[in-house]
């Protein structure tokens, strides 16, 4: 009687058991979900994937890949979007670590010019056009970048200017010096070497993309995988706190601008080494609004504190799908910077945490409410 009785109860308790798991199992998964879908970038992804569907919706063969027989070299549009998002990468990376200081750089479109000058100016000088020659030029361009940065990190840190102004002062300035520095002229060079930099593939990928990857997963390790990372954030939240606590926000934040400046310079080599010629007056232009979009489309706040690598590189590959859309679909340059204006202002309205609470309040409204029963219908029950 007693094994008879015990079998159904083992049974009930192992169902039991087996829906308490797929019920675990349920909620494991809506976590996760829920873990993705309240990430600041969702919506620059979404808004990634529907332009990709708006140019398949062209044309059904816009993603598609070709290998060349001859070089093996991959080519098609995604190929062009991460090759066209990489010195975007470069100084989104670089100023999502500024923001997150409460800072801003406006001068990383020109320091993007001035390391082209330098290069190009370097390499035109030289007889040969050997790897040595590349490296040095390119180590002569990420040298000059890092003293424009130290410049902009000294008057915000030590001479306590605000950033606007200071980067502002140096945007101007490293326009001009790129213009004596090329004396005015768009410089020309010859370097295989240095052009395969912006232009070479590895594995039929193009290296600029790869370089840029590359450099971001150390950026990457070194602020999530050390301290670093804290204090930049404790800085922008709240820098008495940060500075009672132990921090000090001199060397961080001359080692934050130095980084967006060298940043900025490999960006700039990037865009020369692609035509192998500095055009002074158009080489980085505007860039310094594209890396703030990125980082504001990331989920970055411009008040500073919490910031998102992830979601700056997303936002770059956005920037760069959009610029490609709009070409494809041959919108008139006219209207180019109203179409691109309505995509990011559209994308910051989602993000926003107040038009998420107004529309989840209009949903609860909506939502009927399941009838509560009085207390007689309980008793009667």
């Amino acid at each position: 009687m007693s094994a008879t009785s015990q079998g159904p109860a083992r049974s009930g308790s192992s169902a039991r058991g087996g829906h308490g798991s797929a019920r675990g199992g349920q909620g494991s998964a809506r976590g996760v979900v829920s873990t993705i879908v309240h990430q600041p970038y969702i919506w620059a992804i979404v808004t990634l994937l529907l332009l990709l569907v708006i140019n398949l919706v062209k044309d059904p063969g816009y993603l598609g890949v070709s290998v060349n027989g001859t070089t093996g070299n991959l080519s098609g549009n995604p190929i062009d979007i991460l090759r066209a998002s990489a010195p975007i990468m470069m100084i989104a990376v670089g100023m999502t670590l500024v923001i997150a200081t409460r800072g801003i750089d406006l001068s990383v479109g020109s320091v993007m010019a001035v390391s082209g000058a330098v290069s190009m100016e370097f390499m035109s000088n030289q007889s040969g056009g050997d790897a040595g020659s590349a490296i040095v030029a390119a180590l002569l361009a990420l040298a000059v970048s890092a003293f424009l940065g130290t410049v902009n990190g000294v008057l915000v840190s030590i001479v306590g200017l605000q950033p606007f102004i200071t980067t502002l002062i140096t945007m101007l300035a490293g326009r001009g010096l790129a213009k004596v520095i090329t004396s005015g002229q768009n410089t020309s060079a010859t370097n295989e070497p240095f052009r395969w930099l912006a232009n070479g593939t590895v594995f039929g990928f193009p290296v600029v993309f790869i370089i840029a990857g590359v450099i971001v997963a150390i950026v990457a390790f070194l602020v999530r995988r050390t301290a670093l990372g804290l204090m930049i954030e404790s800085i922008g939240i709240n820098p008495r706190a940060a500075r009672m606590a132990g921090i000090r926000p001199i060397g961080i934040l001359i080692a934050v601008y130095i980084v967006s400046a060298v940043l900025a310079g490999v960006a700039g080599i990037f865009s020369t080494a692609s035509v192998m010629t500095v055009e002074v007056a158009k080489t980085g232009l505007n860039a310094e609004m594209d890396a703030i979009l990125a980082v504001v489309i990331g989920g970055t706040s411009l008040a500073g504190g919490k910031f998102s690598l992830t979601g700056s590189v997303i936002g770059a590959l956005l920037i760069a799908t959009l610029d490609k859309t709009i070409v494809f679909l041959s919108i008139p340059s006219s209207a180019t910077p109203a179409f691109k204006a309505v995509v990011i202002v559209i994308i910051c309205l989602l993000q926003s945490q107040r038009v998420r609470a107004l529309f989840a309040r209009r949903k609860s409204r909506t939502t009927p409410t399941a009838s509560v029963p009085t207390r007689k219908e309980t008793v009667s029950a």
